[in-house]
């Protein structure tokens, strides 16, 4: 038995599909602040719901970081206990270029996680800081990009 051919739409990725129109009919889309030759060096996302759906979302996304072409490290500062080695190794990351620190006595995350990224040996420093102040955005931001390279920080709610 034979199926009419039914012909496919091109399928948008899940957020294009949502930007392309205009929530509203009067409003557009917001003119970039910079000059399209200053990237976003600091981005955020925050995970809501249960540990292991959150984890599930985040796994793909560090797989693809840990893969990188650039030969600096992916660090990863001060990540939640539940993302042990085990769970590096079970999501599929390149354990070979990941950096896992963990601030010292009086040092603050924020602290590490500027650090990391001003030295500029790691493509992308991805933090766990709940929540960032605007002076700590400002933060990150400068030392990303003293350091050429990209802070991601991670709220889990």
């Amino acid at each position: 038995m034979q199926f009419p051919h039914v012909p496919q739409q091109a399928q948008l990725p899940l957020f294009e599909a949502f930007l392309a129109q205009p929530v509203l009919p009067r409003l557009k889309p917001a003119e970039p602040s910079r000059p399209n030759n200053d990237p976003e060096v600091f981005s955020e996302l925050s995970f809501r719901g249960a540990l292991g759906n959150c984890q599930s979302l985040l796994a793909p996304m560090l797989r693809e970081l840990s893969e990188e072409q650039d030969a600096r490290w992916l660090t990863l500062i001060a990540p939640p206990v539940s993302l042990t080695q085990a769970w590096l190794r079970d999501a599929g990351l390149n354990r070979e270029r990941i950096l896992l620190l963990q601030p010292r006595h009086t040092q603050s995350a924020l602290q590490l996680a500027c650090d990391a990224l001003r030295l500029g040996r790691s493509h992308t420093v991805v933090s766990w800081l709940n929540p960032v102040s605007t002076s700590a955005r400002q933060q990150l931001v400068n030392a990303a990009r003293a350091g050429h390279a990209q802070s991601l920080n991670i709220r889990l709610g």
